[in-house]
C-alpha cells in the first residue's frame, strides 16, 4: 500500500451503508459545495458531506447535476506519431481541393461531410498563413490580440515531448537575456506565447536555441518547474519519503505537496539525492525528449526542416486551438499563467479577509422587500409552493415542523382536512398538543417533539415511530431556523414555550459550529438575530443580484468624464489635508518626478508647491521610493503614506550592487541606520580614497532608482534637475528653504510581518480609491503580479461585506465590475449630454497620458487613430491626451512635435477638433519651455495635413518646422 503515491483522488460513498461508488479527482472536489448534485456514472448524487478524504452522497434521480471533471497531465505525443501526423498534414495539402475530399473518403474512415470539414480547414490555413505545419514546415505566426499584445505562435505537430524544452529554452531566453515580460504554454500542436508592451520585433534566431547549451540548460530550468515538483512529490512517496499515519488513511493532496516541498528544500545541498536524480532522469527522459529536441534543431539548421515566418491579422485555424487552450489555461489559474507557476502565488486568509473588512453591516446590506419575499417562499406561503395533494401535505409537515391547521390551510391551495384525516389514518401524521394548541407533525417526528418538548403523540402510534433521537432539540432548532428568517430567542420561546437559557446554549453551540450566524441582519431591528447560514448566504445573494439589475451601464465617453471628476481634476482644492487624500489615491503608482510634481499633483491641488511635500515627509506622514532612472534629471518614484509603506513597499532583496561604492554606502546605512550626506561621504571617502563626489552621487542614485536608499525630504529630487525651465518656475524665487534630509534604507519601512491576505486586501482599497470602477483590466493598468485573481477574491468579500457593489457598470470593460456606491452613483448620475450644441470650456481636458485619470492605454485600448499609417500613441512620461466631451481627440507626443488625431463621427469632428487645438496652449510648460512647434500630424507634414487652415484659426503661427503656439498653463 504504501508504495503507491496518493493521486490526490476522493472516495465516493453511499450515505446509507458507506459503499464505494466512485472516486472524483481533488480539483473536482475542490470545485465542489456541499448540497450540489453530481453525476457519477450514469446516476445524480446528491453530495451530502465532504471530508478530508471522502465525499459522502446520497442517492438524486432525476435531478439536474454538474458533470466531474479532471484537470491533469497526459502524456506528451510521441516524436514517431508527430511525424506522421505532419506527413500526413503534408500529403494533403499537396493533394488539390478538388482530389482532396475523395482521397480523404478512400483512404480513412471519414464521410463526405467531415472530409469536406477537413479539406476546408486545410484550406483556410494555406489562405492565412500561406503554409501548413508540416513534418518539414514549421510556422512561426505572430498576431496582435485583444490587448494589443503579441501573440507568437509555433505551430509544429512534434508533440509536447519536443515542445516542451523548447518552450523552457525560450522562457529562459525573453525573461533573462531581453528583458520581456513573457507568457509560455506549450500543447502536442505547438507552443503559444505572449509578450506584454513591447513594440519590438521578433527574428526567427531568437526562437532557436543554441544546440551546445540545450542540455545544460533545460537541467538548470527545469528544477524550477511545477512538473518537476509533482514528479518529486510522486517519487518521495514511491519511496516512502512521506509516510502516512496508516496503510488505509489518505494524505491529502495539499498537505503531500507540503511535506514534498519541505524534503526538496531539505536534499537542495545534495545534488546526488536519488530521488532528485530519479526526477532529473524521468523529467528529462520520459515526459521530454531531449535527443529528438536536438536533432529538430539539428534539422532546422540545416534546412531539412523549414521556418515559415508569418505575421497575420489574427489567429490562423490551426493557432486558435493553441490560444483557446492559452485562455482556458489563464482563466483556471486565475491569471497565473503556466510560466509564472514557479512564482508564489497569493493566498487568501477568508478568516483574516473578514477581520481585516470588520464586522458586516448586514442591516444596510439586506433589503427588505427581498427578505419578506425570501421569507414567504421558506414557509411555502407563495402559490407555487402551496401543497396540491395530502403528499405535499406530508412533504409540508417533514419540511416546516409542526403546524396547526390554520397554517397548513395557509399553505394549501384547497382545504386540507381531508389530507390530513387520510395522513392521520395511514400512520403518515399526528396531531399532538403543544402550547395550547392542536399541531399536526409528519409521524416520523414524533420522537423528536417527545424528547425535545415534551409533546405526547398519540398511544396508537406504531412504537417503531418513537425510537429516541439523538439532540433532539438542536434538530428541532435547525429545521426551524432553516425555513425562517433572521429570528430572536422570543421568536422561540413564543412557538415552543422554552427557556431563554435553554435556547440561548443549543442556539450558542450551533453556532460555534458553524451552523447559525449571530448579529444584526433584519433591516430596522433592533436587536441582534439568530440566522441559518445558508439562509443568510442565500439573503446576501439576491440582494446583490437584485442590486446588480438596478444599474445601467454607461458608455466609454461617460466614464472617461467620471474618471478625471473621481480625481478631482481641476477641482480648485487647496491644503495639506487635501494633497494627503490625493496621495492616498496615487500611491504605490509609479510616475516621473518631474510629471508628478509640474503636472499630476498640481492638476490636483490648486495651491500645491514641492515644500508641502518636505512637510508631509519630515511630520514623518509619506515616504518616497525610487523605481526607475529617466536618464541624468529624472527618475520614476511612488509616493506612500507611512503607515501603508510596510505593507505595499516590497524592496529588492536579490539586488548585487554593481560596483563597491554601492556596497560602501549600502553597509554605512545598515550599520549607522539614517545618515546625512556628509556622513556617508565621509564614510565612502574614507574606503575609497580615490572616489571622486561624482562617482559617489552616480552610486548613490543608482541605488535610489533601485528601490534600496530614500530620502526622507524631496529636496534631492528638486536637486537633481536644474535645467532652464525651472528658470521661470516659481518655486525657485519661493523664498522657502527645505531641508536636505537624511538619507536610509527602503528595507527599514518593511521590517513588519505582512500576510498575503493583508497585502491584497490593501491593494484591493488602492484601486477602488483611485479608479472608482475595480475590474479585471486593473490587472493590466497596474501590471499587477499574481494577476486579478486574489483582489477578485478580495472584493467578493468586500462586496458580502457590503462595502462595494458588483454589477455592470461600463461598457468596454470585463463583466465583473465591483465599485464603492457612492461611485457608482457619481457614474450614472454623470452624463456626456452636449448644452446648446456647443462644446463648453469644462467639456475639454488636457490630461498627461500616464495619468490614472486617463483610462485609453490602461482600462481601455487606445482608440483608431483617424489614419491607418499614424504612429501608434503610447502611455509615456511627457505625452499627452486631449479628451473632448470624454472622448480622446487628440495625442501629443512627449516632444509636442508630433500629433494623433482619433476617429470619431463626421458631424462632431471639426467642433471637437478645433476646442482640441485650441487647448494645447494650456499645455504645461515643463520641457516645451513655453511653447509648443507642431512638425506632424498623423505621421504627415502639418503644412500637408487637412487641419492646417484650422490650426491657424486656433492661433497656431506659421514656423520654419511646422507650426509654433505658446503655452499658457
Amino acid at each position: 500500500v504504501g508504495t503507491i503515491p496518493d493521486r490526490g483522488n476522493y472516495g465516493v460513498h453511499l450515505k446509507s451503508d458507506g459503499t464505494r461508488i466512485g472516486e472524483l479527482d481533488e480539483e473536482m472536489v475542490f470545485e465542489t459545495r456541499v448540497g450540489e448534485n453530481i453525476i457519477l456514472g450514469a446516476t445524480t448524487w446528491h453530495v451530502e458531506e465532504i471530508t478530508r478524504d471522502r465525499v459522502v452522497v446520497s442517492p438524486a434521480p432525476g435531478e439536474p447535476g454538474k458533470p466531474p471533471f479532471w484537470k491533469g497531465e497526459r502524456p506528451g505525443r510521441p516524436i514517431e506519431l508527430g511525424r506522421a501526423l505532419g506527413k500526413f498534414t503534408r500529403r494533403l495539402g499537396g493533394i488539390s481541393r478538388d482530389a482532396r475530399v475523395p482521397w480523404l473518403m478512400k483512404h480513412t474512415r471519414l464521410d463526405e461531410f467531415a472530409a469536406e470539414n477537413l479539406a476546408n480547414h486545410i484550406d483556410d490555413q494555406l489562405a492565412h498563413t500561406g503554409a501548413l505545419p508540416t513534418d518539414q514546415t514549421i510556422i512561426v505566426e505572430r498576431f496582435r490580440d485583444e490587448l494589443g499584445d503579441w501573440r507568437i505562435c509555433i505551430l509544429s505537430p512534434f508533440g509536447a515531448r519536443i515542445h516542451g524544452p523548447w518552450a523552457i529554452t525560450l522562457q529562459r531566453f525573453f525573461s533573462i537575456q531581453t528583458g520581456f515580460d513573457v507568457q509560455i504554454m506549450y500543447t502536442d500542436d505547438g507552443i503559444v506565447m505572449r509578450f506584454a508592451g513591447t513594440e519590438d520585433e521578433f527574428p526567427i534566431e531568437t526562437l532557436l536555441p543554441d544546440l551546445d547549451a540545450i542540455k545544460n540548460l533545460i537541467t538548470e530550468q527545469v528544477a524550477s518547474t511545477s512538473l518537476f515538483a509533482g514528479l518529486f512529490r510522486e517519487n518521495a512517496a514511491r519511496a516512502l519519503l512521506l509516510p502516512r499515519q496508516g496503510p488505509r488513511q489518505r494524505k491529502p493532496l495539499w498537505a503531500q505537496r507540503l511535506k514534498a516541498q519541505n524534503l526538496l528544500a531539505a536534499v537542495n545541498d545534495f545534488p546526488k539525492f536519488p530521488i532528485v536524480l530519479e526526477t532529473y532522469r524521468q523529467a528529462l527522459s520520459d515526459i521530454f525528449d531531449l535527443d529528438n529536441f536536438r536533432n529538430l534543431l539539428k534539422d532546422i539548421h540545416s534546412r531539412k526542416v523549414r521556418v515559415h515566418d508569418v505575421e497575420t491579422r489574427s489567429a490562423s485555424p490551426f493557432a486558435r486551438s493553441l490560444v483557446f487552450a492559452y485562455v482556458a489555461e489563464y482563466i483556471y489559474e486565475q491569471d497565473a499563467p503556466l510560466a509564472e507557476r514557479k512564482a508564489q502565488a497569493l493566498t487568501l486568509d477568508r478568516h483574516m479577509l473578514t477581520e481585516l473588512l470588520g464586522q458586516v453591516e448586514l442591516r444596510d446590506l439586506i433589503d427588505l422587500h427581498v427578505l419578506r419575499e425570501f421569507e414567504e417562499q421558506l414557509q411555502h406561503l407563495t402559490d407555487e409552493y402551496r401543497a396540491r395533494d395530502a403528499d405535499e401535505v406530508h412533504d409540508l409537515l417533514r419540511m416546516l415542523g409542526d403546524l396547526t391547521e390554520d397554517e397548513i390551510a395557509e399553505r394549501a391551495h384547497t382545504d386540507p382536512a381531508k389530507w390530513l384525516a387520510d395522513l392521520e389514518k395511514e400512520h403518515r401524521a399526528v396531531c399532538i398538543d403543544l402550547m395550547g394548541n392542536r399541531r399536526w407533525i409528519a409521524a416520523e417526528d414524533a420522537a423528536l417533539y417527545r424528547d425535545g418538548l415534551g409533546a405526547m403523540p398519540p398511544p396508537e402510534l406504531p412504537s417503531t415511530f418513537l425510537q429516541s433521537t439523538e439532540h433532539p432539540l438542536e434538530r428541532l432548532l435547525q429545521r426551524y431556523a432553516r425555513r425562517h428568517g433572521p429570528f430572536v430567542i422570543h421568536d422561540l420561546m413564543k412557538r415552543y414555550g422554552l427557556h431563554p437559557l435553554q435556547l440561548e446554549h443549543v442556539l450558542s453551540a450551533l453556532e460555534r459550529d458553524g451552523t447559525l450566524f449571530h448579529g444584526e441582519i433584519r433591516p430596522g431591528g433592533t436587536q441582534p438575530e439568530w440566522c441559518h447560514v445558508k439562509v443568510l448566504h442565500q439573503l446576501k445573494q439576491r440582494t446583490l443580484a437584485k442590486y446588480r439589475n438596478q444599474a445601467a451601464p454607461v458608455d466609454e465617453a461617460e466614464f472617461c468624464m467620471f474618471l478625471p471628476q473621481w480625481h478631482g481634476i481641476q477641482s480648485g482644492r487647496t491644503g495639506m489635508e487635501h494633497l494627503l487624500e490625493v496621495i492616498q489615491q496615487l500611491e504605490d503608482m509609479p510616475f516621473s518626478w518631474m510629471m508628478l510634481s509640474q503636472v499630476i499633483l498640481p492638476q490636483r491641488i490648486a495651491d500645491f508647491h514641492p515644500d508641502m511635500l518636505n512637510e508631509l515627509s519630515t511630520s514623518g506622514r509619506i515616504v518616497w521610493v525610487g523605481r526607475s532612472s529617466l536618464g541624468i534629471n529624472d527618475g520614476c518614484i511612488a509616493l506612500y503614506r507611512r503607515e501603508q509603506a510596510s505593507i505595499l513597499v516590497q524592496p529588492d532583496n536579490d539586488y548585487t550592487p554593481p560596483h563597491q561604492l554601492h556596497s560602501l554606502i549600502l553597509t554605512h546605512l545598515q550599520h549607522n541606520g539614517a545618515s546625512f550626506l556628509f556622513e556617508m561621504e565621509e564614510s565612502v571617502f574614507q574606503s575609497r580614497k580615490d572616489c571622486t563626489k561624482r562617482e559617489f552621487k552616480d552610486a548613490l542614485w543608482d541605488l535610489v532608482w533601485s528601490g534600496l536608499i530614500t530620502n526622507d525630504t524631496f529636496t534631492p529630487l528638486l536637486e537633481i534637475w536644474r535645467d532652464d525651465s525651472l528658470k521661470h518656475r516659481k518655486w525657485r524665487h519661493s523664498g522657502r528653504v527645505s531641508p536636505e534630509g537624511r538619507w536610509s534604507l527602503v528595507a527599514n519601512l518593511t521590517g513588519k510581518k505582512i500576510t498575503d491576505t493583508e497585502r491584497v486586501l490593501t491593494r484591493t482599497h488602492i484601486f477602488l480609491e483611485r479608479y472608482g470602477i475595480v475590474s479585471r483590466e486593473v490587472s493590466r493598468a497596474e501590471d499587477l503580479q499574481g494577476g486579478f485573481g486574489p483582489v477578485y477574491k478580495a472584493l467578493q468579500a468586500m462586496e458580502q461585506a457590503g462595502k462595494v457593489r458588483r454589477g455592470y457598470f461600463t461598457e468596454g470593460l470585463s463583466g465583473a465590475q465591483f465599485g464603492y456606491i457612492g461611485a457608482i452613483e457619481r457614474l450614472r448620475g454623470n452624463t456626456a449630454r452636449e448644452k446648446n450644441g456647443e462644446i463648453q470650456e469644462e467639456d475639454v481636458l488636457v490630461l498627461a497620458a500616464v495619468d490614472p485619470a486617463n483610462p485609453y492605454g490602461a482600462l481601455f485600448p487606445w482608440p483608431q487613430p483617424r489614419k491607418s499609417e499614424s504612429p501608434s500613441p503610447r502611455r509615456i512620461p511627457h505625452a499627452w491626451v486631449i479628451l473632448v466631451k470624454g472622448k480622446p481627440t487628440l495625442y501629443v507626443g512627449p516632444t509636442g512635435r508630433q500629433l494623433i488625431t482619433f476617429s470619431t463621427q463626421q458631424y462632431e469632428e471639426q467642433r471637437q477638433l478645433k476646442a482640441a487645438f485650441a487647448a494645447l496652449r494650456h499645455l504645461p510648460k515643463g520641457r516645451l519651455r513655453g511653447e509648443i512647434v507642431v512638425e506632424t500630424v498623423d505621421g504627415i507634414p502639418v503644412s500637408e495635413s487637412p487641419y492646417y487652415d484650422l490650426m491657424l484659426s486656433c492661433g497656431f503661427k506659421n514656423d520654419y518646422k511646422g507650426v509654433s503656439l505658446s503655452c499658457s498653463p
